[in-house]
């Protein structure tokens, strides 16, 4: 069976692997800023054998592997950190900063992600009498801030590399590592960032009949903006709606000209999207009328990510393939109220996609937690100082289950589970 023949080297890659992971950790670069990242990732994809298309986007780099007639499969990994400082205690932990002197580290596990994919493509690349198709390994810039997708989109993607039949992706996540978690239908959010600016009239503060108040403005508009999740969106439709800042003035005696808001909302459906798009446009320009203002207030829509909406069929056809090798190590992925871009790149391509989750924390770790019911509190989070995933058998695990969907559309599918 071609799955078990494509797997059989992961023995032989597996230290080579581990060293990689651990290099790729303690150098993390900022979204369109992987220039190191870049650069090994495509040495790697080349010496495997494959045609490697670099620098779209900026960073990006894609590596695709044409064995004879058959289906195309995109695999796309995210290569980008994030500006925290580590607090893992890990001997290859990160010491980079930016050009600002801010430290970085590989919060979201994302060197997981391209170490896994680097493994896959290694390993198909190796066994070509296994498969048939195209193998496209993709790995993406700046999927923190949510525009390195559309950047490699716009840099001509779909024009430089062959269009595949479908797209797959995986994120490793704190749950047991050996896991692999599918979800049909709405997987991630919808994720929108807005910043209202409210004007008022300048004033001394000993006369606020003289001025008028954006402080207030904007702390009335904050306490409104509670009120479209709990009575302008039905129940049954999850949202998310976090006012993360406020800003006005810069000494307690003074009113000042203008003060800001920015907030952050989540959903899954497009219709409720647009619902709670117009109601927070609506309730900002009715509390600046209200207030008397003196113009509208200003509202930027920024930072958006589209919801993640995983393809049935397909999500079925890999679900089936990770039940049949993973055992009852394959599970249910839980509704997600994080959110991604990689459903841009199989929109652009007009193709279904699947996207799924992968454990990253040690599985005793987990277990003692569940019992105590602190996973809460014990168990780290993607983005949190001190995530980080095990290196085994998250790394296995990411490679298998790389293997296993691309295979689930290019080789003979699932077979027995994994010893």
């Amino acid at each position: 069976m071609s799955i078990a023949t494509v797997l059989a080297g992961l023995d032989t890659i597996r230290s080579d692997l581990e060293v990689f992971y651990r290099d790729l950790h303690a150098h993390p670069e900022l979204g369109h800023q992987e220039k190191r990242t870049s650069t090994r990732v495509a040495e790697r994809l080349r010496a495997c054998g494959y045609d490697v298309y670099d620098q779209i986007g900026g960073t990006g780099v894609v590596g695709v592997l044409a064995n004879g007639d058959g289906p195309g499969v995109l695999f796309r990994a995210d290569m980008d950190a994030l500006p925290i400082k580590e607090q893992t205690g890990l001997p290859y932990a990160s010491t980079a900063t930016d050009s600002d002197g801010h430290s970085i580290m590989h919060a979201c596990g994302h060197d997981t992600h391209v170490t896994a994919l680097l493994g896959a493509a290694r390993l198909m690349a190796r066994t070509k009498d296994a498969w048939k198709g195209t193998h496209i390994a993709l790995f993406q810039p700046a999927e923190e801030p949510g525009d390195g997708a559309r950047s490699m989109i716009a840099d001509g993607l779909t024009d430089r590399i062959p269009k595949p039949d479908v797209c797959l992706a995986q994120h490793v996540l704190p749950y047991p590592a050996g896991q692999v978690l599918t979800r049909p239908g709405p997987a991630l959010s919808a994720a929108d960032n807005y910043r209202i600016t409210v004007y008022g009239r300048s004033a001394h503060g000993s006369s606020p009949d003289r001025g008028i108040d954006p402080v207030v403005m904007a702390s009335m508009l904050v306490v409104r903006l509670q009120t479209v999740v709990s009575r302008e969106v039905s129940p049954l439709a999850p949202v998310v709606l976090t006012v993360g800042s406020i800003h006005s003035g810069a000494n307690p005696n003074n009113i000042p000209e203008t003060a800001e808001i920015q907030l952050n909302v989540r959903t899954y459906q497009e219709e409720v999207r647009q619902r709670v798009k117009d109601s927070i446009a609506r309730i900002a320009h009715a509390e600046c009328a209200a207030s008397g203002a003196p113009k509208p207030p200003d509202i930027d829509h920024f930072g958006a990510f589209p919801p993640t909406i995983n393809d049935e069929d397909t999500t079925r056809r890999v679900a089936t393939s990770f039940s049949a090798f993973f055992g009852e190590r394959a599970r249910e992925l839980d509704l997600q109220t994080a959110s991604e871009d990689f459903s841009e790149i199989p929109k652009a391509f007009g193709v279904p996609f699947t996207y799924w989750g992968f454990g990253g924390i040690d599985p005793d770790r987990y277990a003692k937690a569940a019992e105590k019911g602190t996973i809460a509190t014990d168990i780290p989070t993607n983005h949190n100082a001190t995530f980080a995933p095990v290196i085994q058998p998250t790394l296995d695990t990411g490679v298998q289950a790389a293997v296993v969907s691309a295979l689930a559309h290019l080789g003979d599918g699932a077979e027995g589970p994994a010893a």
